[in-house]
């Protein structure tokens, strides 16, 4: 018959329960790295698609920049510069014939009391607005005052100034007062 004596000091601890949750432990943990590993490579993954496509818009910045820089050079030579004179020189030519000339000499009809006439006009466009220079002929200082009043009540001149007011000599046959001003019209 086979006894069994135990003839160490302490007696013997079961360590089954140790090693099962260890166990389990080291599962969760597997798990929880296969799951960090996975994100991990995920992201890696995707940023290197976003390095990628930056890279080939900082190329293109890059072309951009460099046909930027042509043409500024291109357009410091001699030859350009003529050519953006002419231009603007054309485009100062096409703005006056844009002025609406038949509106304002309508307008102007409608404010002239007799004894005034337009000497000359001299418009300078400014984003829908004139700005214009009159000079006037008038036969009296009653009509010079009736015209001026009339240019302020109008809807389509504003901010009016009165520039030089000259008498004629008492010899003169013609107008006997010429008033320069500017104001503001409005063309639309």
């Amino acid at each position: 018959m086979k006894l069994r004596l135990n003839l160490s000091t302490t007696p013997l601890d079961n360590k089954r329960p140790f090693l099962a949750a260890a166990g389990a432990l080291a599962v969760v943990g597997l798990l929880v790295f296969a799951l960090l590993g996975h994100a991990a490579y995920t992201s890696w993954r995707s940023s290197r698609d976003l390095r990628a496509e930056i890279s080939r818009w900082q190329g293109e910045i890059k072309i951009n920049r460099e046909k930027q820089a042509a043409l500024e050079s291109y357009f410091q030579t001699a030859q350009a510069k003529q050519v953006l004179d002419r231009a603007a020189f054309l485009n100062s030519l096409i703005g006056q014939r844009s002025f609406p000339w038949t509106k304002i000499f309508m307008d102007l009809e409608q404010i002239l009391p007799p004894g005034v006439r337009v000497v000359s006009i001299s418009p300078k466009l400014d984003n829908g607005r004139a700005q214009v220079e009159l000079t006037v002929g008038a036969e009296s200082d009653e009509s010079k005052i009736k015209f001026l009043q009339n240019l302020e009540r109008s809807k389509v001149f504003s901010d009016i100034q009165v520039k030089a007011d000259r008498r004629a000599d008492q010899q003169s046959t013609g107008d006997k007062i010429t008033v320069q001003l500017t104001a503001w019209y409005s063309t639309t």
